[in-house]
């Protein structure tokens, strides 16, 4: 009766959407497969960077269709099949008011010069560089194509790279409440801000640490792309901030021009006839979706905080990425039985998360290792924490110059809120049963001296287990590994002169590196295989209903058609997280 009464609720919300003429998103997957504009013989490509990044397109089929310019991985590798397309003359770039994540404009400034040796030019355009994040990736880019063009009047404001902490223990004074965590060690700095109300002596020197290196690679690559001298290159920027004009004649541009003058000079190189063209429409059209025979090196994705589990209740209506453990680690596992898979190339962009997550994805790839398939880890921006627990026994590792990696440490703990809400005439009260420590990670009291014991020996455990992983995996010694450890971040190019990673590069290094390690020559197809959901999945665990409700609510979306739909599912999808309570379970699991 339950199911018959789940399944005339998706019938009748089918009906609904029939009523009003509101299709579900999978009339944009119908509109996704319809032929896309042809290419013109002559064509520039026009790639816009204004807008959000990610590292990796969403895997959910109702997210991200079209979105090729806004991952990383679809930018290159779309980038990869235009170096040897006989139709496409050249790329223009808009670039963005601020700056990217490092590990991602690294990735690209590598597909921008691969693509310029293959004898193609790359105009890069910006309507202004301003202090927001790290704006030096964004002049790295600029620097990396042919012409460099800026808006008249626009400024150039790329003076250095700064980052701002809050720091909440004098509020958290004021208003008694505790915060109580366990770090392991004293660079493991995430939770400083409730602990502290200023930096610590290890916390600055680890991020003057790693944001002078990022600064000192990004401005290296752009001098040395600009030709130019790093010292000469960072004291005139460091002199600024510029007008466009002024820093034409410092030769930190090379025109100065509106979009439209950078366009046609394009289009005038390229010769009579040629057109520009939408990045996202050439990638429609030149994308394969046969799969792979023959040898073949599998793409394993993932982006996003590690967790225990599998995606079965996000929203695949709205973005964000999360990398699921069961998830994950039976991607890795199916790609491991396939014969004719000879490596797994996991391409990575995560700042940590759970221990036991992470854990158990390190266990599909000693698995993989011991059925002779090569795992090589590709990072990101990010591979730390408990992505560099994932990493650390893989057969190799693969960092961008600027990757934060490392942090090999754990934290945990909580708020005690108790004697905050007493101030308000709440008061919390506590009943257990068994052992004390039951009741540890209550909101309402501190630890007492015996429970804050045991958790701190728990964290003792969990570090313990991390320096191990990262021991064997790297072959280093253990004491070796607590100097480097103790929570601190390192950049790639940091990571690569401690025996952290293999080698310094982008997703095609790892690529190059993978087939080396599993005796491949010459070209090997990409297979991809990364965890991801079906479309009536999907739906399923959009509404919460049964797959006979989906398919009915498809089936209506399929034939009556309006734009109006999705964000109909939108709010029925919200409202369901709210009666669900939608909000983060607070749990003694060491984040790290």
């Amino acid at each position: 009766m339950k199911q018959f009464l789940i399944t005339a609720a998706g019938v009748f919300a089918g009906l609904l959407v029939f009523m009003i003429g509101a299709p579900l998103v999978l009339i944009s997957l119908v509109a996704s497969a319809a032929a896309p504009p042809p290419i013109p013989a002559k064509s520039v490509l026009e790639l816009d960077l204004r807008g959000a990044l990610t590292d990796q397109s969403p895997q959910n089929p109702l997210w991200g269709i079209g979105r090729n310019s806004n991952s990383v991985m679809s930018i290159i590798s779309t980038l990869r099949r235009a170096e040897k397309d006989d139709r496409v003359q050249g790329v223009l770039v808009r670039l963005p008011e601020g700056g990217l994540e490092p590990g991602m404009a690294d990735e690209i400034r590598l597909a921008f010069t691969h693509f310029r040796a293959s004898g193609k030019p790359i105009y890069a355009h910006s309507q202004g560089i301003y202090p927001s994040g790290f704006v030096t990736t964004t002049y790295m880019l600029g620097a990396a194509s042919d012409q460099f063009w800026m808006q008249p009047g626009a400024s150039l404001q790329v003076t250095g790279m700064a980052t701002e902490d809050l720091f909440f223990k004098r509020l958290f004074d004021k208003y008694g409440v505790v915060p109580q965590y366990e770090q392991r060690y004293e660079y493991k700095n995430a939770v400083n801000g409730y602990l502290y109300s200023d930096y610590t002596p290890a916390h600055k020197e680890s991020t003057l640490s790693w944001m002078g290196s990022v600064y000192q690679s990004n401005l290296g690559f752009a001098a040395a792309d600009r030709k130019g001298d790093p010292a000469a290159l960072k004291t005139s920027l460091e002199a600024g901030p510029y007008l466009a004009e002024d820093a034409l004649k410092l030769k930190l541009i090379d025109h100065v021009g509106q979009v439209r003058e950078a366009e046609q000079a394009l289009l005038d190189k390229a010769g009579d006839g040629a057109q520009p063209v939408d990045f996202d429409d050439y990638a429609d059209a030149n994308r394969s979706r046969s799969r792979p025979t023959g040898d073949s090196i599998a793409l394993i994705e993932a982006e996003g905080p590690i967790i225990t589990g599998k995606n079965q209740g996000s929203n695949p209506f709205t973005g964000g990425a999360t990398i699921y453990s069961d998830d994950l680690a039976g991607a890795i596992l199916k790609a491991a039985k396939v014969e004719s898979v000879k490596a797994i190339v996991l391409r990575l962009n995560s700042p940590g998360g759970s221990d036991t997550a992470s854990e158990q994805i390190l266990d599909a790839i000693r698995v993989a290792k011991a059925q002779k398939k090569p795992v090589v880890i590709s990072m990101s921006t990010y591979g730390a924490s408990g992505g560099y627990w994932i990493s650390s026994e893989a057969s190799a590792i693969v960092a961008e110059p600027t990757t934060l990696t490392g942090s090999i440490g754990v934290y945990g703990g909580k708020f005690a809120l108790g004697p905050a809400l007493a101030r308000f005439g709440i008061d919390v009260r506590e009943t257990n049963v068994g052992n004390p420590y039951a009741g540890a990670f209550g909101m309402g009291q501190p630890f007492t001296p015996a429970q804050r014991a045991a958790f701190s020996g728990w964290m003792d455990h969990i570090y313990g287990n991390f320096v191990s992983r990262v021991a064997t995996g790297r072959k280093l010694p253990e004491a070796r590994v607590r100097e480097l450890a103790k929570g601190r971040v390192w950049t790639g190019v940091q990571a690569k002169d401690l025996g952290l990673v293999d080698k310094v590069g982008g997703f095609y290094q790892a690529v190059d590196v993978a087939k080396d390690l599993a005796g491949l020559q010459g070209d090997v197809a990409i297979r991809h295989m990364s965890p991801s959901e079906g479309t009536l999945e999907a739906i399923q665990h959009a509404l919460g209903v049964s797959a006979t409700s989906a398919r009915t609510l498809a089936a209506a979306a399929w034939v009556f058609a309006d734009p109006r739909a999705q964000g109909i599912l939108d709010r029925i999808s919200e409202a369901k997280l709210r009666s669900q309570g939608g909000g983060m379970v607070l749990a003694p699991t060491a984040i790290r």
